[in-house]
């Protein structure tokens, strides 16, 4: 069974550089039109320049699973602003390129105002807007990636809101359904919840693992995780988890700087009865840092085969 870990975002190791410099509406707003345009467009720029740097930064370190940031053209799917993304065509085209080339396995996490089976049409809309960004993004880079969503709003209960969510999830552009993926949640949609849209939709289901522990009314994972790796067959894609450790007990669901060993080589005892190689996400504050320091103690607690800094055999 062999295993990939991946990052989120922004590696620490080359602070300051960062793909998701921003910039705020209120700030857009106040300032002159030219000189407003001028701004947004060096931080458009400088992200770019940035995320090419990332990429080369994973390719020496080997490391083949990585999520971009959502936030790579400030601004992108505000109501308000006018942008024509497709003057950063051959920006994208470079950035897919070197993904291309690196052979790495790219993914997208919209953030938690995407909220696709709200009851506000406003809500449904702007989320709408915000996956199209997400696969203009993955189509002018011309690589197959993933959009990861949760259910979304708990509004009217579970079982309503799951029924909304398929709904508008079957109303999307096929060319949008096919780059979602659902992923349970750490306060409303259990690993259950989640498995059973999926399986009604067929789509890949992302397990997290943390939030599992956060929300569920005592179902193992080792009880559904072989379904939840059926639900990747016929993708061409190994199945993808999430995995993070709590901050402190009294902070459980947010996440902490580091991986926690033992719970992590725990999970991978949970799941290895499927033989099923599978990537996963490491959602730690430390981003690279922590992937890496987890490595170094896995080396040194384990004897798995390591093929890779970050692939190994367990």
């Amino acid at each position: 069974m062999k295993i990939r870990l991946g990052y989120v975002a922004i590696p620490l190791s080359l602070a300051p550089f960062t793909s998701a410099s921003s910039m705020t509406y209120t700030y857009y707003e106040s300032c002159e039109p030219n000189k407003r345009d001028e701004k947004l467009e060096r931080i458009i720029l400088s992200n770019f320049h940035h995320l090419k740097e990332i990429l080369l930064y994973n390719y020496k370190n080997e490391i083949e699973f990585y999520r971009m940031t959502s936030h790579l053209i400030p601004l992108a799917t505000h109501s308000k602003v006018t942008l024509d993304l497709n003057r950063y065509r051959l920006e994208f085209e470079k950035i897919g390129r070197l993904i291309r080339c690196y052979r790495m396995r790219v993914d997208t996490h919209p953030d938690q105002f995407c909220v696709l089976n709200s009851t506000r049409s406003e809500v449904v809309r702007s989320s709408i807007n915000m996956l199209k960004y997400h696969e203009f993004m993955f189509r002018s880079m011309q690589i197959e990636g993933r959009i990861i969503l949760h259910i979304g709003s708990g509004t009217f209960g579970v079982e309503a809101s799951k029924k909304r969510f398929i709904k508008r999830f079957k109303e999307l552009d096929s060319y949008l359904q096919k780059h979602i993926v659902l992923e349970n949640d750490d306060k409303v949609f259990t690993m259950k919840d989640t498995l059973e849209v999926c399986e009604v939709l067929k789509i890949p289901m992302v397990l997290d693992y943390h939030h599992h522990l956060c929300n569920n009314h005592g179902e193992k994972v080792e009880d559904y995780i072989e379904v939840i790796f059926q639900t990747w067959e016929g993708t061409n894609e190994v199945p993808k988890l999430h995995f993070s450790s709590p901050k402190s007990k009294k902070e459980f669901r947010s996440h902490h700087d580091y991986i926690d060993l033992d719970a992590f080589l725990a999970f991978l005892e949970k799941i290895k009865f499927t033989n099923q190689d599978c990537d996963i996400m490491l959602e730690a504050k430390a981003k690279d840092e922590a992937m890496f320091r987890l490595i170094r103690q896995i080396k040194y607690k384990t004897d798995y085969k390591f093929i890779k800094n970050t692939i190994f055999e367990i």
